[in-house]
């Protein structure tokens, strides 16, 4: 509503809908239930038809016609559409599969597609999770609002120390990316991995933060993805409301694991390329939801018929060897995500590895522009030192979260780590050049 009130509308129209569809699915029997269903998820899936994917169908039709001959629509993407589209659209069917009864309450259905904290970025909540909570009456717990107010804490140094201060320089590289090659190329590239982990998990922080203030339990989004030593467990723990959500409504109903090996593959693949065009309507989002497909389908593969090429993670270093690769295979797929364009992608790539001279490194000019990436040397220092702090916390987080250990800790402690963090956001937030949460958009 801030950049246009009417849009509020959208979010009137599927709330209006599903509410009376989940009703009507309930008291229907028969055909009738699957009929309420499909008339939820045409409307859901609609909304975003037309205001994510029209344009983009429509550039790709008239590309192959003689001449243009389909109007274009001047729209804004609604932010976080996506989202609470498929959080209705998650309601609906699980009502139509009897795992959610009907919510009478028009209210609190309303409230659970609009509950704020997630409502433009996730996590992407089940009702069976939330709804309830709706219903039950909340006391001040001080347990719940300091917790809370430390995952708050937590996210806003991940977004405005780390992220921010890394868009800045990604951003300078990606969006001229033919004005370099080799390392800036490079040093962008792991930045961009790191920059939309700490924006992303950045942003579920503070949201299910601000939720446990209220008393409110939302879902995990994020368990250290980066920490990962296969691709199948990186998608296990990277933004694990949505891939789950393909799991349980597209994939198994697909056929999941009943169906023949290779359909499963095939199936899986499929998945991944949808979860791309989720991202975004380009072809670049495409491309790298079907890189992910075809890294999944390889390792099953390789899993299958090369079972002794597997390297046992079973001593420090293999794991950091899996943990490496899984890290490289990612981050090359991050490319085409960030990338404005395909030529822009192809450019990266292609110009990872050239014009590499360590001499280079003796010339100040060269250093300032190609490694600070455009950053005072003090901001680059502390921009990287607080992504290495902030990785140690992850690794000491394994086996327990941070929260709880400092709840055994004497106050002494616990409260000059607090103001440490809290002056720490302060000093070296990017707060002269605030950059929008990246999956706004989506």
């Amino acid at each position: 509503m801030f950049f246009k009130p009417v849009y509020i509308l959208i979010l009137g129209f599927t709330i209006v809908i599903d509410y009376f569809a989940g009703i009507f699915i309930e008291n229907a029997v028969g055909y009738k239930r699957k009929t309420f269903l499909i008339i939820s998820l045409i409307a859901n899936i609609g909304v975003l038809a037309i205001f994510k994917y029209y344009n983009f169908f429509i550039e790709n039709i008239n590309s192959f016609a003689p001449s243009p001959f389909l109007p274009y629509l001047s729209i804004l993407l609604p932010i976080g559409l996506s989202f609470h589209t498929f959080q209705a659209m998650s309601y609906t069917i699980e009502v139509y599969r009897g795992n959610q009864k009907a919510e009478r309450h028009f209210g609190i259905y309303a409230l659970y597609v609009m509950f704020y904290p997630q409502l433009v970025a996730g996590p992407i909540e089940r009702p069976q999770n939330v709804l309830y909570q709706f219903h039950i009456k909340h006391h001040f717990s001080y347990e719940n609002v300091t917790n809370g107010l430390k995952l708050m804490a937590w996210g806003m140094f991940k977004k405005v120390v780390v992220g921010d201060h890394l868009a800045i320089m990604v951003d300078k590289v990606y969006n001229n990316p033919t004005q370099y090659e080799g390392l800036p190329l490079i040093i962008a590239t792991v930045f961009f991995a790191f920059q939309i982990y700490c924006d992303f998990s950045g942003y579920s922080d503070i949201a299910l933060g601000s939720a446990q203030v209220m008393g409110f339990k939302l879902m995990q989004n994020f368990d250290r993805p980066y920490f990962s030593k296969s691709i199948s467990e990186f998608w296990r723990r990277w933004h694990i409301s949505l891939s789950t959500w393909f799991r349980d409504y597209l994939y198994i109903p697909l056929g999941g694991s009943r169906v023949p090996y290779y359909r499963q593959l095939f199936n899986l693949f499929i998945v991944f390329m949808v979860s791309g065009l989720w991202h975004g309507a380009s072809w670049n989002f495409i491309i790298w939801g079907a890189l992910h497909g075809l890294l999944l389908v390889l390792a099953r593969l390789r899993e299958r018929f090369l079972p002794t090429l597997h390297l046992k993670a079973n001593n420090l270093v293999a794991k950091i060897i899996h943990i490496l690769i899984v890290f490289i295979l990612v981050d090359f797929c991050w490319v085409f995500f960030r990338a404005r364009t395909f030529a822009d992608a192809k450019y990266i790539i292609t110009h990872l590895f050239s014009n590499i001279s360590l001499n280079s490194l003796k010339n100040v000019d060269f250093v300032r522009n190609n490694i600070l990436l455009g950053e005072s040397k003090q901001l680059f220092l502390v921009t990287v030192l607080s992504l290495v702090l902030m990785e140690i916390v992850h690794y000491f987080q394994r086996n327990l979260s941070i929260r709880s250990y400092l709840s055994t800790q004497n106050k002494w402690l616990r409260w000059g780590l607090y103001c440490l963090l809290i002056s720490w956001i302060l000093l070296f937030g990017a707060f002269e050049k605030p950059a929008q949460f990246i999956y706004f958009q989506f």
